[in-house]
């Protein structure tokens, strides 16, 4: 994929989250490689828990956000549509502010079921959660 084609693939994948959840959580799709995706999200009161850091739900938010938009970047959607089928997170680190990474890489490609590692990270590369996302690849009837 050449700097042109990763970026108008960003371009797609930021253009179907207006008025979803990835736009409600300002998910912004930031950089795309061969085998991954990354997306970066701000950490401000609107994705906090009571106690000022940031919500594991909001982290798994992303994280299936950034795992499922890496699917149907590196399948035929075409032919396919992608759902999340399991998601398991290990929150490792607390953060209250400043942005956070989600970087969707590959661990298994397969034609009906795909393998995720999403890494959260902080500004610092500091790990800030770590997720495993299993999505399928449904045929579109």
């Amino acid at each position: 994929m050449n700097q042109e084609q990763k970026e108008q693939a960003l371009k797609r994948c930021n253009a179907i989250c207006k008025n979803t959840l990835m736009e409600t959580l300002d998910i912004e799709f930031v950089a795309i490689g061969e085998n991954f995706l990354i997306a970066s999200m701000p950490v401000t009161s609107k994705v906090h828990q009571p106690d000022g850091v940031l919500h594991g739900g909001a982290s798994v938010a992303l994280a299936e956000s950034v795992g499922s938009a890496a699917s149907m970047m590196f399948l035929d959607v075409e032919k396919v549509f992608v759902r999340g089928i399991e998601i398991s997170a290990n929150h490792v680190k607390s953060i209250s502010e400043g942005l956070v990474y989600a970087k969707a890489t590959y661990l298994h490609k397969g034609r009906t079921t795909q393998l995720w590692e999403i890494r959260i990270t902080n500004e610092n590369q500091e790990l800030i959660s770590l997720v495993k996302l299993t999505t399928i690849a449904l045929p579109k009837k």
